[in-house]
């Protein structure tokens, strides 16, 4: 199943050591057992061991550079870029927030960095992040391209 085919989920946010976090308490909302007891997604682009996945490279982006890395799959309003920075300014410690917000109805990814962020992750490279999570977009792989996107920034933020 390919991202296009099922509906666009909730902000994967999350604040760094904090358990369980509210991200974590949405996702757990969106998976329930199916009639053979075996987890299963309600909604969104990602299946469990996607979430699992996604939830472990947003932690250990965290960790390794002591930034806030969140991640926003779902629908931006126009202009789109407005609505990733407003979505931005709305997560703690909006300085050293990273924020990934991908429609992938509309083909839109925005990278949003505070001011200590950007500092650490100068424009150029963010572009080359989103250059590579498109490509394995196109591929039809959401949840590598955002997970590989993540560790290409958290690289080249480096530790704190």
């Amino acid at each position: 199943m390919t991202a296009g085919d099922r509906t666009p989920g909730p902000l994967l946010a999350r604040e760094p050591d904090e358990a369980p976090s509210e991200a974590a308490q949405h996702r757990a909302e969106l998976i329930e057992e199916d009639r053979y007891g075996q987890p299963e997604v309600l909604q969104g682009p990602f299946n469990t061991r996607q979430l699992l996945r996604l939830d472990e490279a947003l932690r250990t982006a965290d960790r390794a550079t002591g930034l806030t890395f969140s991640v926003y799959v779902g629908e931006l309003e126009e202009p789109v870029r407005d609505h990733a920075e407003r979505m931005h300014q709305q997560l703690p410690n909006v300085a050293s927030a990273v924020l990934i917000a991908v429609s992938p109805n509309q083909r839109v990814l925005e990278v949003v960095t505070g001011g200590d962020a950007r500092r650490r992750i100068p424009d150029r490279d963010a572009k080359l992040a989103a250059l590579s999570m498109v490509a394995a977009f196109g591929g039809g792989d959401l949840a590598g391209g955002i997970i590989s996107g993540l560790d290409q920034l958290a690289t080249r933020a480096g530790r704190s």
